[in-house]
């Protein structure tokens, strides 16, 4: 279980991280979302001890990372796939790190094959492309089998078979009641793997909720419809704060009405209906919905005159 309570520090005059509180429960993968310079990687930092808090606090496993006699078998961690001795080949950069806690060579052996190492375990590091770099951190950070496991964009660099693997891979550590805390910029590969959501944009929480519950908080009620008689129907729901929009193959979008007030209404005038079907938005549009006020770095348009 990770806690942060109160976090918050400073870079300067700048605030980073504001205030957050939030639980990461055992048993789910939890998703660390937010738009770029929101303050993810320094929670992360914060939550392993690599950076001091200006306030607030931070325990894994009830404890300080620090405090922990053998962190490898408490906190897995990913921040940096290229924090590796880039002469080191995969196999002795894992040897290593078991040596320091006692752990059984064969657990490197079986490390290496989990990740799909095996035919460049004793490579050099430094030749690893982005993907096989990010498999090899990975391999570092279960190592120790441990309770926690923290990884920061695992899937950046990885092939469609191994953001798949990784997927696997992430909801079988939640499955064994391990802690998943994981954040992506993906937001299509997040809504396959997540069951639970932390959002935070310019350093405060946003959100902490299920995927579900943030996805449907964030739609407008949109109804497709189709029927025999659209212009009637159109004539009759029309009111305040309802709108329409065309759909493909005839059918029409009905955008502040619930399906269950564009039914009733049908029936009640006597309009045959075809199709009613409530629209959901995807967890990129809900996310992008709830952080628009939020970016940092946004894309701007500019005209250009010549």
């Amino acid at each position: 279980m990770i806690e942060a309570s109160n976090l918050t520090k400073d870079y300067g005059d700048k605030r980073a991280v504001d205030g957050l509180t939030f639980t990461v429960q055992p048993g789910v993968v939890t998703g660390f979302l937010g738009p770029n310079g929101s303050g993810k990687s320094t929670t992360m930092r914060l939550i392993l001890g690599l950076d001091a808090p200006k306030s607030g606090d931070a325990t894994v496993n009830g404890r300080h990372y620090r405090d922990h006699p053998a962190p490898l078998h408490e906190v897995g961690a990913l921040l940096e796939a290229r924090s590796v001795h880039t002469g080191r080949s995969a196999y002795n950069h894992l040897l290593a790190l078991a040596q320091t806690h006692g752990i059984p060579k064969r657990r490197v052996n079986e490390m290496i094959d989990l990740v799909g190492l095996h035919d460049v375990a004793h490579k050099r590091s430094g030749q690893f492309s982005l993907g096989m770099g990010q498999r090899l951190g990975i391999a570092a950070a279960l190592i120790g089998d441990p309770k926690t496991v923290l990884l920061d964009e695992p899937v950046n660099g990885l092939d469609p078979e191994g953001i798949h693997w990784i997927r696997n891979l992430l909801k079988g550590l939640a499955a064994d009641g391990k802690t998943v805390f994981v954040s992506s910029h993906l937001m299509s590969e997040m809504a396959l793997t997540a069951d639970h959501l932390i959002v935070i944009g310019r350093g405060k929480l946003i959100a902490d909720t299920s995927v579900e519950d943030f996805v449907a908080h964030a739609s407008q009620k949109v109804v497709l419809v189709r029927s025999p008689d659209l212009a009637r129907l159109q004539e009759t729901l029309a009111g305040p704060g309802v709108s329409f929009e065309t759909a493909e193959r005839g059918a029409l979008e009905v955008l502040g009405l619930t399906p269950e007030q564009v039914g009733d209404a049908a029936a009640a005038a006597g309009i045959a209906l075809h199709e009613l079907t409530p629209q959901q938005a995807s967890l990129e549009e809900a996310f992008m919905h709830l952080t628009k006020d939020e970016l940092e770095f946004g894309a701007q348009l500019e005209e250009v005159v010549a």
